[in-house]
């Protein structure tokens, strides 16, 4: 019976399962990361860039997306992610004994894949709900506020980051824990793996894995930072409206009088209030 359990399950079979799983952490897992990033990245070059990016991916269907989302990326990253936290509550903790960098390392790598796999179940269900029937998105997803992003409008996505500063802090802290994981997780694979043994080695893969990272962290907080930033649609549209106040007489641009001073017998006119109006008066 004893042999059900999760951790009995890891033991019999640890060595495999450790190979699976560092291996799933490279590959769907990894790839899908920077390949998310980079389309992310594109909302760089403005909304309809993002747009066009979005169309490219989801062209192939609703149906097609769904098995292709979860054989090829959810099931990988619950897999890796299950694994990864009976690793950390199996893991020795002696970080304040052995203050050293392969500590740290070895420390931050367990923290930043427990950050990881909590954002992203996070981020899932706030942007597509995890599933795509309908009855569970309208039932079940959107009264608790997920499955917000549309992908025929793109413009969903800044609207979410931007809804407030925490939700912008909890995503570049996601996002980065995330590409930290990787990045570090990169170059023990090469480890456990034996692509690099020796000291010499290792010290050389850590540059080109610290360069991935550094790329990935710029084009992820970079995108996050120009969805922070970018003008919306809406507030091009709300941006451009026009109020004009015709009263009296003359053309210049002067201050609008409050419309419960007028004269007797006016009908007051409401004010709309809105940034970078102009008031003129017409003859």
């Amino acid at each position: 019976m004893n042999s059900l359990y999760p951790a009995s399950i890891f033991g019999r079979h640890e060595f495999a399962i450790r190979r699976l799983h560092s291996l799933t952490g490279l590959v769907p897992i990894g790839g899908y990361l920077c390949f998310h990033l980079a389309t992310n990245a594109a909302v760089l070059d403005g909304l309809e860039t993002y747009q066009r990016r979005a169309d490219q991916i989801h062209v192939i269907g609703p149906t097609t997306l769904f098995f292709l989302e979860w054989a090829l990326i959810f099931l990988p990253i619950l897999f890796h992610g299950m694994i990864g936290l009976i690793i950390v509550t199996r893991g020795k903790r002696n970080l304040g004994s052995y203050p050293y960098a392969a500590n740290w390392r070895y420390a931050l790598q367990r923290v930043t894949g427990v950050i990881a796999f909590a954002f992203i179940f996070w981020h899932v269900f706030q942007m597509h709900g995890w599933f795509r029937f309908d009855w569970w998105t309208e039932q079940v997803v959107r009264p608790l506020g997920g499955a917000v992003f549309d992908p025929t409008d793109v413009a969903t996505a800044p609207a979410v980051i931007r809804t407030s500063m925490t939700v912008f802090v909890l995503y570049a802290v996601g996002v980065l824990a995330s590409v930290y994981h990787l990045a570090n997780g990169l170059w023990t694979m090469g480890i456990t793996w034996g692509v690099w043994t020796s000291p010499n080695a290792q010290r050389r893969a850590g540059f080109p894995c610290a360069a991935l990272g550094l790329v990935l962290a710029i084009a992820g907080l970079g995108a996050l930072i120009k969805m922070q930033t970018i003008e919306l649609p809406r507030e091009k549209e709300n941006s451009s409206v026009n109020v004009e106040w015709k009263m009296g007489t003359g053309s210049e641009p002067r201050q609008m009088p409050n419309p419960r001073q007028n004269a007797a017998g006016s009908v007051p006119v409401p004010i709309l209030r809105l940034p970078n109006l102009q008031f003129k008066e017409f003859n």
